[in-house]
């Protein structure tokens, strides 16, 4: 009886430690593929990490072709980065699953990629935010302004639970 006690509440232990490491595992993954996720869109602005710099936000403010393609220029030297940090990060993944598949979990190896996922993560919101110094030096002081305040703008009005609609083709209206 003891003896099982002690077997149940290891099993247990062991649970929550792969529940929580799954978690900590993917929530790193999905924070930096929201930079650089599918078809790249937080690079595009319309996702995490460059919200204020997209085309049609740029024309609101009066941006130049030739600030547009600058910043263009910004951007997707960064996503060209991103991209690359981001196979190491489904690496990553994909070792750390594996050690949740062995018959004994390795705690240290556990750690040692946790460490290594943040490192990664930590590289690319650095990379991002310097595109995000580089595109705003582009920029006049005036369209910088003006960004924040469009920005203010569409928060409030998420704050609000406005998501925006979808219509049959999945395009997004209103926010």
């Amino acid at each position: 009886m003891h003896t099982s006690l002690i077997t149940t509440s290891r099993s247990l232990a062991m649970r929550r430690l792969l529940a929580l490491a799954t978690l900590a595992a993917a929530g790193t993954v999905s924070a930096t593929a929201a930079w650089a996720g599918p078809g790249d869109r937080g690079m595009r602005g319309e996702g995490f990490g460059a919200p204020a710099l997209n085309q049609r936000m740029l024309e609101k403010v009066g941006a130049s072709a030739e600030q547009r393609a600058q910043i263009t220029q910004i951007m997707d030297a960064a996503r060209t980065d991103l991209r690359a940090q981001r196979e190491e990060g489904r690496n990553l993944h994909m070792q750390m699953r594996e050690l949740f598949t062995q018959p004994s979990i390795d705690e240290a190896a556990v750690e040692s990629l946790r460490q290594q996922m943040l490192a990664r993560h930590d590289a690319a919101s650095q990379r991002m935010t310097q595109a995000m110094v580089e595109a705003s030096r582009v920029l006049t002081v005036e369209q910088r302004q003006q960004i924040a305040a469009l920005m203010a703008e569409r928060s409030e009005r998420r704050a609000d639970g406005h998501r925006g609609r979808h219509d049959a083709d999945g395009r997004r209206h209103g926010g």
